[in-house]
């Protein structure tokens, strides 16, 4: 039978709570209560303002950035310069971001610093032998868009920073030029694409030793190259990169090793403003980026789907059947996706995928005793009328004069492309595996597009990147976000409903197990840690269950106004990871 509730549970003020403004990586699930014996996460608590990162370098910098009068975007900017140099495995300036901003007048804006497709890039150059072949789309020249975050990193700073970008950059530049020490976790992912590495000079040189092996943990990690491209940036600012020194050389390694990134390409790149996603849950303002994020537009679907159920009571009833209704709207959202998702400016993307109305039908066919099917996406209402406006890390730092900063920042898989330019130092994206090359083709996350997110030149890869900022009665509670691919939309949402629906603390939300369902492959995806019967349960309900390993990681931050604090959380999977008060 149907199971629609439509609540008026009280809810406790989540202003006297753990408040929480979650940034980075994955997000948390929702079960049982063991979870939270878990390594408690990194903790911190400021009067003035907090930065949140996974590397304790990039929140130290940014802390550091708002005792010398920087304000929360200046901090946030310079942690993602710092995060291109000791976390490249995920960001850097060769890949692209999207930024949320809220300012102390209340405004919220939505910066779209994804990176574009060049101008000589279509689907075909992906295919060999008539069929699409993911790994020229994943490893190598064709795999890079033109990066985008450099030029984002450069406007927000224009527009809403006290800093100069000399005085961001510079810090990440030392610590790029006199070396870090490796850790545990980095010397891991340097193991597991060593193999790619050694297939690009230019990665070798950085990544591996003189021996030909990856570099190991307590070794220290120099990237000369890297420092003087950003003192170059520092002195001559983003001209050097996009117009100047490292579009030449860049464009002149593409077409000699085949790619299509060219000059023209890094000279016509431009960062786009866009309307935020905006929607109501239980009496809360949910304020998350539009497309080609689709983290937004699905984290705002899945919720207003599940505004129909008392998540609440049916999770205090029976935890097992919560998770099956949170993963069936994860389905539903997904199926959308896959079919109606892609670049506004390409793409008629419907703003009725946000309708109530069409939400609490989709809520209908949501079974609480079995597995519903979903053989495809649904139609919303003005569906052909009414369109969004043509046009993996996370950041999070806040400050008490009221900016709330989130940025979720790129190069999509690890390492991106695999490609470092020689003499340059930057880690290139493989962003191009965003598009679908194919009906039906999966990227490298496993999931699948339509023509709405196919390859065609200057179009922005439709991304699941999240972030997100919650207000209540008006005022900044909640900012969350996360990197994982399109996990960051499903972690996202149970951080979200962790803390609105199930009064979670914190340390709980962030390190308790999560779950994952995208639709395609149809598999439920649950961290190792859920209890065997739960799992059980759920087979039995028609679910395919894997146990997999960390989905993601998180970093948090919150307000709590009556005691006029900030609260930081770093997620335990990211050993590194570091939340910071000040």
């Amino acid at each position: 039978m149907n199971w629609l509730k439509f609540p008026s549970v009280p809810r406790r003020d989540l202003r006297i709570t753990k408040s929480l403004f979650v940034i980075v990586c994955g997000l948390v699930a929702i079960g049982n209560r063991a979870s939270a014996a878990q390594d408690v996460p990194s903790a911190a608590v400021g009067k003035r303002g907090m930065v949140a990162t996974v590397h304790h370098e990039a929140t130290q910098i940014g802390i550091q950035v708002l005792d010398q009068g920087g304000n929360a975007v200046d901090a946030a900017i310079a942690a993602a310069f710092m995060l291109g140099v000791v976390d490249s495995t995920n960001s850097g300036i060769g890949g692209g971001c999207f930024i949320l901003v809220r300012t102390p007048d209340g405004t919220v804006y939505a910066l779209d610093a994804r990176e574009t497709a060049p101008a000589a890039a279509h689907a075909e150059m992906f295919h060999r032998d008539g069929r699409a072949d993911t790994e020229l789309s994943q490893i190598g020249p064709l795999a890079s868009g033109t990066p985008g975050a450099l030029a984002g990193y450069a406007s927000v700073v224009e527009k809403f920073g006290r800093k100069s970008l000399k005085d961001l950059i510079h810090p990440a530049a030392e610590i790029a030029e006199q070396g870090f020490v490796i850790s545990e976790s980095y010397a891991r992912g340097l193991r597991e694409n060593a193999r790619h590495f050694e297939k690009f000079p230019g990665s070798a040189a950085v990544f591996l030793n003189e021996a030909g092996e990856p570099k190991q943990p307590g070794d220290t990690m120099t990237q000369i190259d890297l420092a003087k491209t950003y003192r170059a940036i520092a002195e001559q600012g983003p001209a050097w990169f996009y117009q100047g020194p490292f579009a030449r050389a860049t464009a002149a390694w593409m077409r000699e090793h085949g790619g299509v990134l060219c000059e023209a390409d890094f000279a016509n790149y431009t960062v786009a403003w866009r309307e935020p996603v905006r929607t109501t849950y239980r009496g809360y303002e949910v304020i998350g980026f539009p497309p080609p994020s689709s983290g937004g537009v699905h984290v705002a679907q899945i919720l207003n789907i599940l505004e129909n159920f008392d998540l609440a009571k049916l999770h205090d009833d029976d935890p097992v059947t919560f998770v099956h209704v949170v993963v069936e709207a994860m389905r539903l959202a997904f199926a959308d996706r896959a079919h109606w998702l892609g670049d506004p400016a390409f793409a008629q993307v419907p703003h009725g995928l946000l309708d109530k109305q069409y939400a609490r039908d989709l809520a209908g066919r949501i079974r609480l005793e079995r597995r519903s099917d979903v053989v495809g996406h649904g139609t919303p209402p003005r569906a052909t009328s009414d369109f969004f406006p043509r046009h993996t890390t996370h950041i999070a730092a806040a400050d008490a004069e009221g900016f709330w900063v989130a940025i979720t920042s790129t190069v999509n898989t690890a390492y991106g492309s695999k490609v470092i330019v020689p003499g340059l130092g930057v880690v290139m994206n493989n962003q191009m595996d965003d598009f679908s090359l194919a009906v039906g083709v999966p990227n490298a996350f496993g999931l699948i597009g339509n023509a709405a997110n196919g390859v065609e030149a200057g179009k922005r890869p439709l991304s699941s990147m999240s972030p997100t900022i919650i207000l209540h009665d008006g005022e900044p509670l909640l900012t969350i976000g996360a990197a994982g691919g399109p996990r960051i939309i499903t972690s996202t949402l149970l951080g979200i409903l962790r803390v609105i629906d199930l009064q979670r603390p914190l340390e709980e939300a962030v390190g308790g197990w999560r779950f994952h369902h995208q639709w395609i492959p149809d598999r439920l995806h649950m961290e190792r840690g859920a209890e065997r019967e739960t799992i059980e349960r759920l087979r039995q309900l028609g679910h395919a269950v894997e146990s997999t390993g960390g989905l993601g990681t998180v970093q948090a931050i919150l307000w709590d106004r009556t005691r006029g604090e900030f609260h930081g959380v770093a997620d335990p999977r990211a050993p590194d990871a570091r939340a910071q008060g000040w």
